[in-house]
């Protein structure tokens, strides 16, 4: 019975059955399970990328949590300050998922050259700014130094550098509206240290950046007086958790609002990649599974009077289903093999290279990006060869409807 099976082995894996039919249908079936996985990993890694790049690059510019006075002001203008003291200080020092925190202020402002004037939103920051997350977005020139005494060196964004022909080193008049609307308005002249780019319009448009000691002058607000606290946490997948944490610990007249909240348009749009993904996903799965079953019945219709004899001679319906669902799975294998080595590579060069552009104003990044990571990739695999081999186990049971004597006359 063994030696039966060891024959139907070999003669499956030999030339003569590799000029068989089943021939160009096996490879069909290796094509369809590598363009599957190819087309997975793509969507995944981008998928992902996306997500990332995008949430990570508003995270940048506004932390994840903002801590702000609870007024009635819906705007990002930092009107009624907030002062901080021991006790915030004792709540979020108490919080091991809270990484970071930053003071902040927002005031509108003009700025003016000789040629041309552009409407701005100021944000002012101090030496607790997180520059980590800012590098990557930095063009020209250099970060300003707020850890000494007050700059007068600012960031502004390429877009406004190009709408108003700034440079690096160049200086510009801010001007400020008094809230008395009586008295002419306030101007600072400040000198450009940077040039910063991030594709999201948002920021790019508008977002000036400059030491916080400057608006706490022109606000005429005290020292310990700011317009929010911008909170960084560890986990991004805790932050609804956080936002409400934070709200019950602080005094009632602290607002505590979240990024997604603030970008409820942004975070439900690239929430529904995972849908995509997913849909992806499911889709060339089941195209994948439905040409092994193919390849499957094909093997198994070429091999009906050698199954015949195998039975005539003992072997079992399970013996035999076995032996070609692992012909299957070395097809399936194969498959992946290719999937992985050709879709790595491609994501591989345009992680490195960015081969592939996006318009920033639909996508806010100017590239594809790319994330790729060992764990998904893992579970992609394992996912594929389980799924495919649970599809293939239905049509094995063909087998077993097999009758020897029948299969021995079959010509």
């Amino acid at each position: 019975m063994n030696t039966a099976l060891f024959i139907l082995k070999r003669l499956i894996a030999s030339k003569k059955y590799k000029n068989n039919i089943s021939a160009p249908i096996n490879k069909i079936g290796i094509i369809s399970i590598a363009l599957g996985m190819i087309v997975m990993l793509i969507a995944v890694a981008t998928g992902i990328g996306l997500q990332k790049e995008i949430r990570e690059k508003i995270i940048a510019f506004n932390g994840d949590i903002l801590i702000t006075n609870f007024d009635s002001n819906q705007s990002e203008i930092s009107v009624n300050p907030i002062t901080l003291n021991s006790t915030i200080d004792r709540i979020l020092a108490q919080d091991k998922r809270i990484k970071h925190t930053q003071p902040i202020i927002k005031k509108a402002g003009l700025i003016k050259t000789a040629s041309d004037f552009e409407g701005v939103i100021v944000k002012g920051i101090d030496k607790h700014f997180n520059w980590s997350g800012f590098d990557s977005y930095l063009i020209e020139g250099k970060k300003p130094d707020y850890s000494k005494e007050k700059s007068d060196d600012i960031l502004i964004s390429k877009t406004i550098a190009q709408r108003l022909q700034l440079k690096v080193g160049d200086t510009c008049n801010v001007w400020f509206v008094r809230e008395d609307l009586n008295k002419p308005p306030l101007v600072r002249r400040w000198a450009v240290k940077g040039i910063f780019y991030t594709g999201f319009p948002d920021i790019d448009n508008a977002l000036v950046l400059s030491d916080l000691r400057q608006l706490q002058k022109i606000n005429k607000w005290q020292t310990n007086q700011v317009g929010g606290l911008e909170v960084f946490i560890d986990e991004f997948k805790n932050i609804d958790y956080q936002g409400k944490e934070l709200y019950r610990l602080l005094p009632s007249e602290y607002n505590v609002r979240t990024v997604k909240e603030s970008y409820p348009y942004i975070f439900e749009w690239i929430a529904l990649f995972d849908s995509n993904i997913f849909v992806i996903i499911s889709i060339m799965i089941i195209i994948a599974g439905f040409n092994m079953i193919t390849a499957l019945l094909v093997l198994i219709l070429e091999q009906v009077r050698l199954i015949g004899v195998l039975k005539a001679l003992g072997s079992n319906n399970g013996q035999i289903r076995k032996l070609f669902l692992y012909q299957a799975t070395y097809l399936i294998l194969k498959g992946l093999f290719w999937g992985n080595t050709i879709g790595i590579s491609l994501l591989l060069l345009q992680k490195y290279f960015g081969f592939v552009k996006l318009n920033p104003e639909n996508y806010y990044v100017d590239r594809a990006p790319v994330y790729l990571n060992i764990e998904y990739i893992v579970l992609l695999n394992l996912g594929v060869i389980f799924l495919t081999y649970f599809i293939l186990i239905l049509p094995s049971y063909i087998i077993t409807k097999i009758s020897p004597v029948r299969a021995i006359k079959f010509d």
